[in-house]
């Protein structure tokens, strides 16, 4: 499906049907990446409405030369958000870059959420000034990179903490979707300064269920600066987990899925009460 925002469309897919939730990837991956990692805490969860769309410049959604800086982004996935759910009360879930903005969309329609997810959260714009652990493998395995293509391995040498099938074949598949995204619109966009949302010397506190996972090992946007946010979120359960780095929801899927249904759990009560 194609959400119209006038001078480009954001590409979407929906599944099930009830309370919306909105499931915001990381960049410059596409929604499958959290179509994956969500999908089966709904087969026998009934009454949501899974949303996941192209963030622009990623996946089916085209750049758009006026997106030149992060409150951009943020205003056309607000849009995006008020066209296809207007006026309703939804829930919100981010990866990576995602997370970012799903503390954007947190700070502009907080009235309205029931609760947040964010998984590996990119904190700040500007990822130099991010703490971050050293870059590590914890599990190796020669044999398995020796099959791989040359770039293959390069990419899976600097991205992947526990190296076995599972979880390199489930690399290679968001690495293939990565290939499809605008990498010059990507690249200018790290070069933008930070969302208005991320500087706000008072920034909005969230009561509604919230879960942060982090990982030990993620030597992209690491797990230190996501504990300072706590104080935002009074209803957050923070989890750093280790033998994961910034693909903790492929390296330890089964670990962030329990901790997912828990926090579904509790986004049901609070909403329903």
């Amino acid at each position: 499906m194609k959400c119209d925002l006038g001078d480009f469309e954001i590409f979407y897919e929906t599944y099930g049907a009830g309370r919306p939730i909105v499931m915001l990837p990381g960049r410059p991956s596409d929604h499958h990446i959290m179509e994956r990692l969500m999908e089966p805490l709904f087969t026998q969860r009934t009454g949501w409405l899974r949303i996941y769309p192209d963030l622009p410049g990623t996946g089916l959604t085209p750049s758009a030369d006026r997106l030149a800086t992060h409150d951009q982004m943020l205003d056309a996935v607000l849009a995006f958000i008020d066209t296809v759910i207007p006026g309703q009360r939804f829930v919100l879930a981010g990866l990576s870059y995602g997370g970012y903005l799903a503390r954007g969309v947190i700070s502009r329609r907080a009235a309205l959420i029931d609760g947040l997810l964010l998984c590996a959260p990119q904190v700040k714009a500007d990822l130099s000034q991010t703490a971050l652990p050293k870059r590590t493998t914890l599990i190796k395995n020669p044999k398995l990179l020796a099959q791989l293509e040359p770039g293959e391995v390069q990419l899976v040498e600097d991205l992947v903490v526990v190296e076995n099938s599972r979880v390199i074949e489930a690399v290679r598949n968001v690495l293939a979707e990565v290939k499809r995204a605008d990498h010059p619109f990507n690249a200018r966009l790290e070069m933008a300064g930070p969302s208005s949302f991320e500087v706000d010397p008072q920034p909005i506190s969230f009561g509604g269920p919230t879960l942060i996972v982090t990982a030990r090992q993620d030597h992209l946007c690491g797990y230190q600066d996501a504990w300072d946010l706590l104080d935002n979120y009074p209803r957050a359960t923070f989890a750093v987990l280790d033998q994961a780095g910034h693909f903790v929801n492929i390296e330890q899927d089964e670990l962030c899925r329990a901790l997912m249904r828990e926090w579904l759990d509790r986004v049901e009560k609070y909403a329903s009460a």
